[in-house]
């Protein structure tokens, strides 16, 4: 039995959260690690900001918990638990499950040399690496959200990602757009 953190999850946080995760395949190999564990390790990388093959040896060990991270990116379990975690949040708050207004803003971030297409140069901001588009209700819960080269203009950029927002979004109606600061002229 290992040592509680502060990152694991609780006993009503992990009964609502289960619903959400993939059951076992019922074909290759058997599953080995609890999902619950596997959560609280990766919830443990998240908030400690370590790396992968830092993870504490009380928890799983890496590889498997990278594993299911990377499965579930792919087959959009993490997108389910945010959208069933926002749609909670906001009833809790008194409001619509679903949104009708939204905020969208983009950033653009250096990376490392390393990145073949995924990163690009933005010359409006002056920076190589990549681009986040965040679409946003009016709690800040996060609706969509797209990481793209930082070549990519922002209108393409707020395009794609609202078309990937669209369907799941069906009330959404008003958009704010962040323009940011547009010039460099001497004050």
């Amino acid at each position: 039995m290992r040592r509680a953190h502060i990152t694991d999850l609780s006993e009503v946080e992990w009964a609502y959260l289960e619903a959400y995760l993939p059951a076992p395949q019922p074909y290759g190999r058997l599953r080995i690690h609890s999902p619950r564990e596997i959560l609280n390790a990766i919830f443990y990388i998240v908030r400690s900001g370590c790396a992968w093959r830092l993870l504490p040896h009380d928890f799983l060990p890496w590889k498997p918990v990278h594993h299911y991270f990377r499965i579930w990116c792919i087959d959009g379990t993490w997108e389910r638990l945010n959208a069933a975690l926002r749609e909670r949040l906001r009833i809790k708050l008194g409001r619509n499950p679903q949104p009708s207004a939204g905020m969208l803003d983009s950033q653009s971030a250096k990376t490392t040399g390393v990145g073949g297409e995924a990163r690009g140069y933005d010359g409006g901001k002056k920076v190589r690496g990549r681009k986040r588009h965040l679409l946003v209700d009016t709690e800040g819960f996060v609706l969509k959200a797209k990481v793209h080269s930082a070549k990519v203009p922002d209108q393409d950029g707020i395009r794609l990602l609202l078309e990937a927002a669209c369907d799941r979004l069906p009330r959404l109606s008003r958009l704010w757009v962040d323009a940011g600061y547009q010039g460099r002229g001497k004050e």
